[in-house]
């Protein structure tokens, strides 16, 4: 049996930065056909990278919370794993129930201070997507698509045939704004919940990689260490 720690992504402070970075391919179809990413464009929308920003300021507070529980969170966990190994056993958990059950309440407490936060950008998603294909239709009539595919099911394509950048473009058009209030009583659909967990991944993809390629280039830029002459 393996404990896992809750994982919020979404609560990165760089996601939103790192969206805006993404590739970005020439916009043009090529003889009626073109392949897009809605989850690309939903990324890239200008609306989420300003809401997610405005979440990130007005649940500051429970973010920070956040962050601290699932330190404290990794702490218990690895207080289990009395062989040092990186792996849980049944035996170390059933050797400390308390701490089992300390565990157990942090992912309760770290799971209700972050619902609000998730309804929020879950409220945000789902606009997005509702005028999405409305967006899509506006660059497939200027642009006289006949067929659009997703990129996963394209072997080859030349970047002309993307059509992301103008459908993230007539979106933003579109929708340049949207609000991270969702109505008393609003549910998301099943889609919206799904398609928050594909840009979190994007997005957190994108960031680890930033952060790896400012890594590389600050150990270029790091001077050499001057090495002691010789007598």
């Amino acid at each position: 049996m393996k404990l896992t720690k809750l994982s919020f992504a979404a609560l990165s402070l760089t996601a939103s930065a790192a969206a805006v970075s993404l590739a970005a391919p020439a916009a043009a179809q090529v003889n009626g056909i073109a392949v897009a990413s809605p989850e690309a464009v939903i990324v890239r929308a200008a609306a989420r990278i300003a809401a997610e920003q405005q979440i990130q300021t007005t649940y500051a507070t429970q973010i920070q919370q956040i962050r601290t529980g699932q330190q404290e969170l990794t702490n218990l966990q690895r207080s289990l794993d009395t062989n040092n190994d990186g792996q849980l056993t049944d035996a170390e958990i059933q050797a400390n129930p308390n701490v089992v059950q300390q565990i157990q309440t942090k992912e309760q407490q770290i799971a209700q201070i972050a619902q609000p936060i998730q309804m929020a950008q879950f409220y945000v998603i789902e606009q997005l997507v509702n005028d999405y294909q409305n967006a899509r239709n506006q660059v497939i009539q200027q642009k006289n698509i006949t067929m659009i595919l997703a990129p996963d099911a394209v072997q080859y394509a030349p970047e002309s045939a993307n059509v992301t950048n103008d459908i993230t473009a007539a979106l933003d058009q579109r929708l340049p704004t949207v609000s991270t209030t969702p109505p008393a009583g609003w549910q998301p659909r099943r889609e919206t919940v799904q398609l928050h967990q594909t840009v979190q991944q994007i997005v957190g993809a994108v960031a680890q990689q930033q952060a790896a390629q400012a890594a590389a280039q600050g150990q270029q830029q790091q001077p050499a260490t001057p090495q002691p002459q010789g007598r």
